[in-house]
Order: C-alpha cells, then structure tokens, then sequence
C-alpha cells in the first residue's frame, strides 16, 4: 500500500514540475511567485500579491490557470466597482414577468482580482465573504462556488492615490502575502527581447485536471509533522504576541499586535505543501521557515515608531527565526 502512495506521489511531483515548465513558456522567472500559487492551490488559501506594475502578476496567474485548465476570470477593481459587479444580481425579464440570476465574474475557479486596494469597502468585503464561505447569495439564493475555488489578489504598495487599503482583519484571510520582486537583468534581457519579437507566440499545455489538484491535496493533507514542529509553529506565532517573554526587547517596542490564530494554521498546512512538493511525505524546519515571511508579513501589525526607525515585519520575522529554538 505505502508503495502505490509512494508511486502516486513521485508522479504528482513530476506534474507539479511540469506546471512550472509550462508556466516558464510564457513567464521569464518569477519560480517564487509561482511557487507560492502553487502552495495555496494544493492547500485551499488564497493568496495576495504586492509588487510595483509590470512583474507579470496578472500574466503569471491567468497562465497558471490555463496550464489547470480552470475556469479562469479576471477582475479590474476600481473606485467605481458594486458587489454586484463581482457576484451578480437579479434581472427583471419582461417576457416572463420574473426576476432571474444572473451570475458575476466571481463564479469561476481562479479569480484574479486585479489591484484589490483600488475598490471601495463594500466590494472587497463581498469578495472576502465568497473567499471565506465558498458561497455567494443572490437575492434569496444561496450559490455554492465551484471547487477548487481561489482568489489571487495583487495590490500596487507604492502608488497609493486613489486606493483603499485593506484592514488587517481582512488580510488577514489571505493565506500568504507574496512580496514579487524585480526580474535580474538576464531576466529581464529575456523579457525585453520576446517582448521585441512581435511574432513570438506561446502555447501551454495542461498539465493538472480537478482530480489531479484534489488528489495532490489529499497528499498534502498526510504530510506528517513532528509534535516538536507543531510546538515550533506555536512559538513563533506567540511571540510575536508576548516578545518580551521571549527576551525579545528591540523588537517588543515595535509591535502594536501580533499574528492571528491563521497564522498557526497556515504556517502547519504551507509548511506541509512545501514537503510534499519536494517530494516528501514529512517535514522539517526548513519548509517552516522557508514559508514563514509570507505567512506572518501580514498579520503583525507594527506601530509608528517601527514605521520611524524603518523597521520592516519581515525584519521582526528574521529574528525570530534565528532567535526561537526548536524544542526536541
């Protein structure tokens, strides 16, 4: 029996590779970001992108979709967006004399929402309440989402005109909060260079069905975790709560509030992803602390003095995973 899980586990890992092949067609770099994509399809989390226009967010993720053959929409948040944009609403058809559905974007499984922070309260709340629930209520009907169902958000972090930032409650929701970085100048070589080619074309191939994503999830879901790397999770999540109980005192003077209780979850179920992406069926500290800084970057809330001293979360992270012991 453990060698037909074995042998199931070594193809999903071949498929996963042959994602991220696929997604290099059309996207130069950015193996973090997808890496990350990958993380919240395989464990049910959405995921909130933050880097500066022109990084290939919305490329990546619409093309990541058609290699998962997924029903795939694309949504450009604005000052002027309704809830009823993005969910739908009730139409009055005079022929019949009824009202009837009609369905929004957000009834697919891959939902880009493009510039999150550009809408008003009222729309992101209606988006989270889908991301949350898995359900949408149109009148007086309640619509289960399509499974798998994931939102990938992108913020713009410098452009702030014009912008709502969203509360730390609701980013909160987000499983990782993935900072997308420059491409090095190769990269970008390379990008400038395909870019210039007007007859270049990309065709990607599918890769993963349903099936494929629920049974890779399944894996995922029997990743094994020492007692001592679940205690380790609770630490660093509670001392970002009660650093000085953790000798912690430059950082203490900087946190205003520490990580929710989904950091803890998170952190257990993206640590377990990484495993079993690399080919493991347990985990070890590193897959910890290799998703630590996009699990809690947005859940520690810092105060001004941090933000006058220019201290970062992901400077208060690093200590802590350099500071917090690992208990055998």
């Amino acid at each position: 029996m453990e060698s037909v899980v074995a042998e199931h586990h070594q193809e999903h890992k071949q498929k996963i590779s042959q994602v991220i092949r696929e997604v290099s067609k059309v996207v130069v770099g950015q193996e973090y970001m997808v890496n990350r994509l990958l993380v919240g399809l395989f464990t049910n989390g959405h995921i909130l992108l933050e880097g500066v226009p022109g990084l290939a967010k919305t490329l990546t993720v619409s093309t990541l979709a058609q290699v998962l053959h997924l029903d795939f929409q694309r949504i450009q948040f604005t000052p002027d967006l309704l809830p009823a944009d993005l969910v739908g609403t009730m139409i009055y058809n005079q022929k019949d004399g009824k009202f009837e559905v009609k369905k929004g974007p957000i009834f697919a499984n891959i939902i880009l929402a493009d510039e999150i922070n550009r809408s008003p309260a009222k729309v992101q709340s209606a988006l989270l309440e889908a991301m949350q629930e898995k359900t949408v209520t149109i009148g007086e009907t309640t619509f289960k989402l399509d499974r798998p169902f994931l939102v990938m958000a992108t913020q713009n972090p410098v452009d702030q005109e014009g912008t709502y930032p969203l509360p730390e409650a609701q980013v909160d929701r987000f499983m990782l909060k993935v900072s997308v970085n420059y491409p090095t100048k190769q990269q970008e070589l390379e990008v400038m260079r395909r870019i210039s080619n007007m007859t270049f074309k990309y065709e990607v191939n599918q890769v993963l069905t349903k099936e494929d994503i629920f049974s890779i999830r399944e894996g995922v879901n029997k990743v094994k975790i020492s007692e001592s790397l679940e205690n380790y999770i609770i630490e660093l999540v509670y001392a970002t709560r009660k650093p000085l109980e953790y000798k912690l005192n430059e950082q203490a003077q900087y946190i205003q509030f520490g990580a929710s209780p989904r950091a803890s979850i998170n952190l257990n179920l993206a640590s377990k992803a990484m495993a079993y992406m690399d080919g493991r069926d347990y985990v070890l500290p590193e897959d910890i602390k290799e998703v630590a800084l996009d699990v809690m970057n947005h859940r520690i809330l810092l105060n001004y003095e941090a933000e006058a001293d220019n201290v970062k979360t992901t400077d208060i992270i690093k200590v802590l995973l350099t500071k917090i012991p690992i208990n055998k």
